[in-house]
């Protein structure tokens, strides 16, 4: 079984800004009310370390392998619980430029044989958190540049 997450949101900054607020890790604790804390870098092959906070649920943290860096355009890492085939999860963020702004699609894959047990807390709980994490990534990409780090 599988099911995925999806969401999108329009941001009024260039693709290559967007890239730089989303792969900033280390700020990720500044602004991300869904992954609230970070490590690693966005590069293919990379062993990322993400503290994630649901709108429902406790916090868990995932140590996914980065699988797609593409600056300004795809940011992707697959990550399993235990054993592959238990739980899967490959998240994945495309930017596409939206006129003056950014297109930002975040989706994840779920697979593997725990997805009918966890399927409703996913949609309760981690879907809304990535629509909190776009907005937020909306606001701290839509700042004045010389108020985000980097």
């Amino acid at each position: 079984m599988a099911t995925d997450l999806v969401t999108d949101i329009r941001i009024d900054a260039s693709p290559p800004h967007v890239w730089q607020v989303l792969t900033d890790l280390a700020a990720y604790p500044e602004w991300n009310p869904f992954i609230v804390a970070a490590t690693g870098q966005a590069q293919v092959g990379s062993h990322l370390t993400l503290r994630l906070q649901p709108v429902v649920g406790r916090a868990t943290t995932v140590r996914p392998t980065v699988t797609a860096a593409r600056a300004g355009e795809e940011l992707r890492w697959l990550g399993h619980l235990g054993v592959r085939g238990l739980l899967d999860a490959d998240h994945h963020f495309l930017l596409t430029a939206d006129g003056d702004g950014t297109r930002l699609v975040q989706r994840e894959h779920f697979g593997g044989l725990l997805v009918p047990l966890v399927a409703g807390t996913l949609e309760r709980g981690t879907l809304p958190a990535f629509v909190l994490m776009n907005e937020a990534l909306k606001s701290r990409a839509e700042q004045p540049l010389s108020s985000t780090r980097g």
